[in-house]
């Protein structure tokens, strides 16, 4: 599965642009969670959030919504490309967790099912 369009805001920054071929290879590993069926709609910002150059000073945020369920990371590093990397691993926790969680429900349903068929053959 290819990861659906990236909308990107960059606030005017030159050094951001440069990184959208990395921000869409570092999104790409969020696949495994998502189906095909999915509406995704998917929103990058990067920005300089303090005017010193040196520092905790890049900030990237993703919105990241799949059917309706948002998915939001944000990270403020040292530079454009390890705020990326937090980012991404963020929205894997978020996204591992829910599908955990769907899981879980899944399975109990399945319980719950197979316990009325046994109590109605009773």
């Amino acid at each position: 599965m290819q990861f659906p369009i990236i909308n990107y805001k960059y606030n005017d920054l030159k050094e951001a642009m440069a990184l959208s071929d990395l921000m869409e290879q570092k999104m790409q590993s969020l696949t495994k969670f998502l189906n095909e069926e999915q509406s995704i709609t998917c929103d990058v910002e990067f920005e300089k959030v303090a005017p010193q150059q040196a520092g905790q000073v890049h900030r990237v945020e993703v919105n990241l919504m799949v059917d309706g369920t948002l998915y939001r990371a944000d990270a403020t590093e040292n530079n454009f490309e390890m705020a990326i990397d937090e980012v991404r691993n963020e929205l894997d926790k978020e996204l591992r967790r829910a599908k955990d969680k769907q899981v879980t429900l899944d399975k109990d349903a399945g319980r719950a099912a197979k316990e009325q068929m046994l109590n109605a053959v009773l």
